[in-house]
């Protein structure tokens, strides 16, 4: 399995225990604080990476130190990063993540270099190579990019799939509806699938994409789970029962979980169970990268952890 991540890559800053941001110049000691490769891109590649995968990213990130840094981290972990372009003139893409002590993580975004990855930059010989491309936050480059960065891939028998960074209430069916002919497995969380369809009932919203020609939708629900579903029906995947410790880069452990399951052969609701328990074993520690576990190990925790069915 030869997987493209292409698009989203962020450095994470994460810090907790976080009840309250103090007031004025005022200080408070925490736990722990770290720095990590993160995004729908990013954050995907690293767990696809433990999982097995051969994993190259591509995208835009920053000359700064930064983007030094995540250009670094990515590498540690075992992805390639020849196709990363490096901007002078933007700041790379970051993060700052206050944990709340139940898991739950606002966040201060800089958008910095992925809104300017471009067509031009796309390394579209090497794209062809790959068995997979995953194609993170397509509405920062625009559906008419993406649409044509997913068909050349599907030309080239590429499988695809797409997950979505920005919240449903930025959304809109414009900003992928073109995009979905080419897209084997669509894999955002609920908020998105009702954001950028525009309906009120999940199933409608996961319909309506399929009826658009995506062939598979991957639905995460946070602690309620996944639902997948195809032209054949709708099957709901339960989440497991862990002590959340941050909630970061669960979608993209997911999502990774579930590609290298499609990698694999299994069905859809089957790779949908390896997201699952992906998403749980990152979900026990800080930061997008938490775990120490191969493909193995999370099919040993799929088949033993109790879920919350």
């Amino acid at each position: 399995m030869k997987v493209f991540t292409l698009g989203v890559h962020v450095l994470d800053v994460l810090v907790r225990p976080v009840e309250a941001i103090p007031e004025g110049q005022g200080a408070t000691l925490v736990e722990d604080i770290r720095m990590t490769a993160a995004g729908t891109a990013g954050g995907t590649a690293l767990t696809l990476a433990k999982l097995g995968a051969e994993v190259h990213s591509a995208g835009a990130v920053g000359t700064d130190p930064t983007g030094d840094l995540l250009v670094q981290l990515l590498g540690k972990a075992g992805i390639g990063t020849e196709h990363l372009v490096r901007r002078t003139d933007t700041a790379t893409s970051a993060s700052v993540l206050p944990i709340r002590p139940n898991g739950d993580r606002p966040s201060l975004h800089l958008l910095g270099a992925n809104i300017t990855y471009a067509l031009d930059d796309v390394p579209w010989e090497a794209l062809a190579q790959a068995t997979h491309l995953h194609l993170g936050g397509p509405e920062l480059i625009g559906v008419e990019a993406a649409t044509r960065i997913l068909s050349y891939a599907k030309e080239h028998g590429v499988v695809t799939s797409v997950d979505l960074l920005a919240p449903g209430v930025l959304g809109s069916f414009e900003q992928i509806e073109a995009a979905l002919p080419y897209v084997d497995h669509f894999l955002p969380n609920e908020d998105q699938v009702l954001g950028f369809t525009g309906e009120d009932d999940l199933l409608t919203g996961a319909r309506k994409l399929l009826a658009a020609g995506t062939r598979v939708v991957a639905v995460t629900r946070g602690g309620d789970g996944a639902l997948v579903v195809t032209a054949d029906g709708a099957e709901p995947v339960p989440a497991f029962v862990v002590d959340v410790v941050d909630t970061t880069g669960c979608g993209d452990a997911f999502s990774a979980g579930y590609l290298r399951g499609i990698g694999l052969g299994r069905t859809p609701s089957d790779a949908a169970v390896l997201g699952s328990a992906a998403a749980a074993l990152v979900a026990q520690g800080l930061g997008s990268d938490h775990g120490d576990f191969d493909l193995a190990a999370a099919d040993a925790f799929a088949s033993t952890a109790k879920s919350r069915a």
